[in-house]
């Protein structure tokens, strides 16, 4: 296509070539007219898919240009494969022009306020550049496709940087209700540490709570003003529900504190139903499009989440309930109990109700760095059942222990809580450690078994900004008996909330080492719901090859199993060993307990 705006060209002085360019001697350029106004000029404005290899020659051809001629200017422009599309049609509706592919070049006269006259494709620009300038591109098919994939890599390297700049320039809202919590005064410095969001990235903190609450809002931000965080650009207060959650990209629900006495545990579970369906309301009205809400703290956790989920539907997929808590708990206990820390324990597993029926899955726990006879570098992991000898202290002490703090949320105070939220955003923001198993609560699509509309915690990875429920795991079935057993309540909590149940009968277990009685209690504070934490019965112990059954009969040692449990696999092993060939005609049979699920039995 020819341009009738181009004066004649005129030579300049010789340059040298690129390799894959064709040049003359020397190159021509077209001679600026002098108006009244100055020298005419005009800008090409170069714009394409980021892995198009069409625009690669293109942007070749124009550097070479603007290099020679100085009074060539191009202007760069490249956009993602997937937006390029709309972002074409949407500047050729602007601008009123006809063009589908990639790339698309046009003339900018600067002279005319930057007014854009299109040029055309690749073919046309080759053309003008050959008719005005003899200059033309020979650059290969394979050369094209690898520029094609560095200019998308760099086009995707951009886009991050500018995402981190934009984080410095529009600080991240991130709105924590119920703000004068305990919780909030333990979560706000690690959120100002930069551990959780990223050293890139500004924040802007908005204390919600009540007018009465007011005071110690204004504390609380004075307070976290005087640690002088380079990530916070700002702390405000906020009593105003017509104003909540404005703008915000992260929401933080702690529990919401009431000074109502409740009698009965109906009118307990429905008086979370207003809160969370103002809350859902200002979120949708609100709320940036992308906001994330996290839901932690000790009373109704699971319910409070999938009531806030009915009523800001748009974004249920970004609303979440924090088990991270409940977790911690039991990886602290099991390392007090193999003298190890709680960090070296990985992929516990929390399956359902966070604050009340749950079931504390040991199938996939592992230990790392656990001082025993075998050792191996710092990835190798031992399985957490065949480290625990004692099935009856899983069974029972462990299950006590857990029913126990989730019966009073003691589990769960302020520091818990904090450090769970924190740490399960920074997992949304940054993907958690690979090959790691998380527990999170989300709404159930029947994964598992679990019935579809309910919030269950259950197995889950983040990456790339989002959450995906491992439905791939092995091994990790739940019996029928055990699924009713954490659904119950769950269904029974979110038809009482929702008016479809007058009374809630809480699930009778009869299992040993559980408890589930849900008492109707006076008063919010004061409000139990016990935990069900379930492990599988112990099997039959199996007979030894002569047929006699462990540790019954004549020539037994009561010892032996505590000695085994001490000595492992090999001392046992060697054991085994000396006294087959010390009393050979002895049988003496030894049931040993490598797991709450299994039983050994080793025959000397």
């Amino acid at each position: 296509m020819v341009d009738p705006y181009s004066p004649a060209p005129a030579p300049r002085s010789r340059a040298s070539a690129p390799l894959s360019l064709s040049a003359p001697a020397r190159p021509r350029r077209p001679r600026c007219l002098e108006t009244g106004r100055g020298v005419l000029m005009a800008k090409f404005v170069l714009a394409g898919r980021a892995d198009c290899p069409y625009y690669a020659k293109a942007e070749l051809l124009a550097d070479y240009l603007q290099k020679n001629l100085p009074d060539f200017r191009i202007h760069k422009i490249t956009q993602h494969p997937h937006v390029w599309e709309e972002w074409l049609e949407h500047l050729c509706e602007k601008n009123k022009w006809s063009h589908t592919t990639s790339p698309i070049i046009w003339r900018e006269l600067l002279d005319r306020g930057g007014k854009g006259m299109l040029l055309g494709g690749y073919n046309e620009f080759l053309e003008h550049a050959q008719l005005y300038y003899s200059v033309t591109s020979s650059m290969t098919t394979e050369l094209m496709k690898m520029i094609a994939q560095e200019n998308l890599e760099t086009h995707v390297e951009k886009e991050l940087e500018g995402e981190s700049l934009k984080g410095l320039l529009s600080p991240l809202q991130v709105w924590i209700t119920s703000a004068s919590a305990p919780a909030c005064y333990n979560l706000i410095p690690i959120l100002t540490s930069g551990e959780v969001f990223g050293t890139q990235t500004e924040l802007s903190i908005v204390l919600f709570d009540s007018k009465d609450a007011e005071e110690k809002l204004h504390i609380l931000a004075s307070e976290t003003h005087d640690l002088v965080s380079p990530f916070l650009r700002s702390i405000s207060v906020c009593t105003r529900v017509q104003e909540a959650f404005r703008q915000a990209h992260v929401v933080i629900v702690l529990d919401d504190s009431t000074d109502k006495e409740v009698y009965a545990l109906e009118e307990c579970i429905r008086s979370r139903v207003p809160l969370c369906r103002l809350y859902g309301y200002l979120i949708e009205k609100n709320a940036h499009d992308s906001v994330r809400v996290i839901v932690g703290g000790k009373t109704f956790v699971n319910l409070k989440t999938v009531l806030l989920m009915r009523y800001a539907p748009s974004i249920a997929h970004n609303i979440v309930a924090v088990a991270l808590g409940v977790e911690g708990q039991a990886r602290a206990a099991l390392a007090r109990k193999l003298r190890t820390t709680p960090a070296s324990i990985k992929d516990v597993i929390i399956w359902g109700n966070i604050s009340g029926n749950n079931y504390v899955d040991l199938r996939k726990a592992k230990v790392y760095r656990y001082e025993s006879a075998i050792w191996g570098p710092p990835y190798f992991s031992r399985p957490i059942l065949s480290l625990i000898f004692d099935s009856e202290w899983v069974n029972g002490e462990f299950v006590t222990t857990l029913r126990k703090l989730t019966a009073t949320g003691q589990q769960l105070r302020g520091m818990l809580t904090a450090h769970s939220i924190a740490t399960t955003l920074k997992y949304w923001y940054h993907g958690s450690p690979p090959g790691e198993i998380v527990s999170l609560g989300v709404l159930s699509e029947g994964q598992f078994g679990v019935p579809e509309g309910i919030v269950f915690s259950m197995p889950v990875k983040f990456e790339n900004g989002t959450w995906k429920v491992l439905t791939d795991l092995k091994d990790v079935e739940i019996s029928e008996k055990v699924m009713t057993r954490m659904t119950s309540d769950l269904i029974q909590e979110k038809l009482v909330a929702l008016g479809d149940l007058i009374n809630f009968q809480p699930y009778q277990s009869v299992s040993q080492g559980c408890h589930n009685k849900l008492p109707q209690t006076r008063g919010l504070e004061t409000t139990e719901i016990h935990s069900l934490v379930l492990l599988e019965p112990r099997r039959p112990k199996p007979r030894c090859r002569q047929g006699c059954a462990p540790s019954e009969g004549s020539g037994t040692i009561p010892s032996l199993p505590l000695l085994a449990a001490k000595l492992g696999f090999l001392g046992w092993w060697l054991l085994h060993s000396s006294l087959c060939r010390c009393l050979p005609s002895v049988c003496l049979c030894v049931s040993i307990s490598l797991s709450p699920y299994k039983d050994t039995s080793h025959c000397i």
